[in-house]
């Protein structure tokens, strides 16, 4: 009597809106994936010979799946918690060995007919291992040992899949950054990630440039200046001292004034000059500040503004010597320093002509010429948005987005309802990876975002996509529906 009143329970608190809305992305991947994968003379939309027959199978296997998990006691996600991050990490470092390389990749698994890839299925093991090791007693993002094991639980798999040669697929891992984020994490570890994008961009793009004269680089000028005017602000902001970020932000800009007419009417110089030793003497100010007033955030700033320095100074060298030649050459075009609309950039130059093509109605099913004449590439995989976009044009591609954005406002607040931290953390694990997915992947088909090579959640053809997919979002349902059940912590 008590499994059968748990299992009633358990049905009547699923959430119906997500599985309603979850059904509705596949059966609209399922018609991109068709208008994709079509070729004129086709006559069987479904045989297995076609990927549209194929993406079936994927679809009805998840299904199945998607079943299984909801059947299943939802204690088990969490007591083998540890044991699948482990299983699936070993995967990972197997597959580092794997002699079948894909693509210059060797991040799957080729059993047989059957391809699949573990990074896909390491994101719900990752996300179950961090809400189980968030959500024990005594645990606090903010004591520095709980921290570093945190972090070690997301950049672990992230180097094993690095050395997989599938660098696309591992950035997915710092999506994990936006829950840690929503459980206390300061916001000052964002604020540095979003600092070092726009020093890289800036940097890089703008390093050729020059004013005042050709002295000065804009690139570098610009970066620098932000740098003070970045560490300033956090002075008034974790130091509580306001005045001391109008001193500080009014002596800068006030030398870099006087010093930038100097070069322009009187002689001519590089500012880099005047700007890189007022960076050095805010950062020894800042040193001398913590010392004085005992109050380590002016030492955490400080290194801030030397870690910003460093990076900047190194990113070039990063980009031209580190990075592949292929990476290299993406974020060239993205920034606008190369043009190669027949070579690297092509993928997204067909790509955008595919959705523009598409206007406001789109062509219709099987109908766009961009994809049936095969000019995009990896057009049902990687790229499958800009079907969407041509086939439905812009009010079928903005309703796709509107399904995606009310499957993560639902995840926001299934996560929200939670009674335990394990199914918060979890909740916002699965979050923060569809949106992930689904802001690059867009972006990366409307040349918005570098092309890194991951799929659009349930609609880019294949098996180990979906079912990763499913499992995170058919684990979390499953621990949502036990809420009514378990005592809040």
């Amino acid at each position: 009597m008590y499994n059968e009143n748990k299992e009633k329970g358990v049905l009547r608190s699923l959430d119906y809106w997500t599985i309603l809305i979850y059904v509705a992305l596949l059966v609209f991947g399922w018609v991109s994936v068709c208008g994709a994968s079509y070729t004129y003379g086709d006559t069987n939309l479904f045989s297995l010979s076609a990927r549209s027959g194929m993406q079936i199978v994927w679809i009805g296997t998840s299904l199945l799946l998607a079943l299984v998990l909801l059947l299943l006691d939802e204690r088990i996600y969490e007591t083998f918690a540890f044991i699948i991050y482990i299983v699936l990490l070993a995967l990972l470092f197997v597959t580092i060995f794997n002699t079948h390389s894909i693509k210059g990749s060797h991040s799957w698994l080729v059993l047989g007919p059957l391809r699949l890839q573990p990074a896909e299925f390491a994101k719900f093991a990752t996300a179950l291992a961090l809400a189980k090791f968030m959500g024990r007693y005594g645990y606090d993002i903010h004591r520095p040992k709980d921290f570093l094991i945190t972090l070690a639980f997301i950049f672990v798999p992230i180097v094993c899949i690095v050395l997989q040669r599938e660098t696309g697929s591992a950035l997915v891992y710092l999506a994990f950054f936006l829950m840690l984020y929503r459980e206390g994490m300061t916001g000052s570890v964002l604020f540095t990630g979003l600092a070092m994008v726009i020093y890289f961009v800036v940097g890089i793009r703008y390093a050729e440039p020059t004013i005042l004269n050709d002295s000065t680089a804009i690139g570098r000028f610009v970066v620098l200046l932000l740098v003070q005017i970045f560490t300033s602000v956090l002075v008034g902001i974790y130091c509580r001292n306001w005045r001391e970020t109008q001193w500080v932000l009014g002596l800068s800009v006030g030398i870099t004034v006087v010093a930038m007419l100097f070069s322009l009417y009187v002689i001519p110089f590089d500012l880099f000059w005047i700007q890189m030793p007022l960076c050095i003497l805010l950062i020894v100010w800042l040193i001398w500040r913590g010392f004085n007033s005992m109050l380590r955030n002016y030492w955490w700033i400080a290194a801030f503004t030397i870690g910003s320095l460093v990076f900047y100074n190194t990113a070039d060298y990063a980009l031209n010597h580190l990075l592949e030649k292929h990476q290299r050459t993406r974020i060239n075009v993205l920034l606008g320093l190369v043009e190669d609309p027949k070579g690297v950039g092509y993928n997204v130059h067909q790509s955008e002509i595919a959705i523009g093509s598409g206007g406001l109605e789109g062509k219709g099913f099987l109908n766009g010429t961009q994809t049936k004449l095969k000019y995009v590439p990896e057009q049902d995989t990687d790229f499958i948005f800009c079907t969407v976009g041509e086939e439905e044009g812009f009010l079928g591609a903005a309703g796709v987005l509107l399904l995606f954005l009310a499957l993560i406002l639902r995840l926001i607040h299934l996560s929200e309802r939670q009674p335990t931290v394990f199914g918060r953390v979890y909740g916002y694990c699965v979050l923060s990876i569809f949106l992930f997915h689904v802001f690059i992947n867009v972006g990366m088909v409307l040349g918005l975002t570098p092309v890194i090579g991951i799929p659009l959640p349930f609609f880019s053809y294949g098996g180990s996509s979906l079912w990763g997919f499913t499992l995170l979002l058919f684990i979390f349902l499953r621990i949502d529906a036990q809420r009514n059940m378990t005592k809040r912590d």
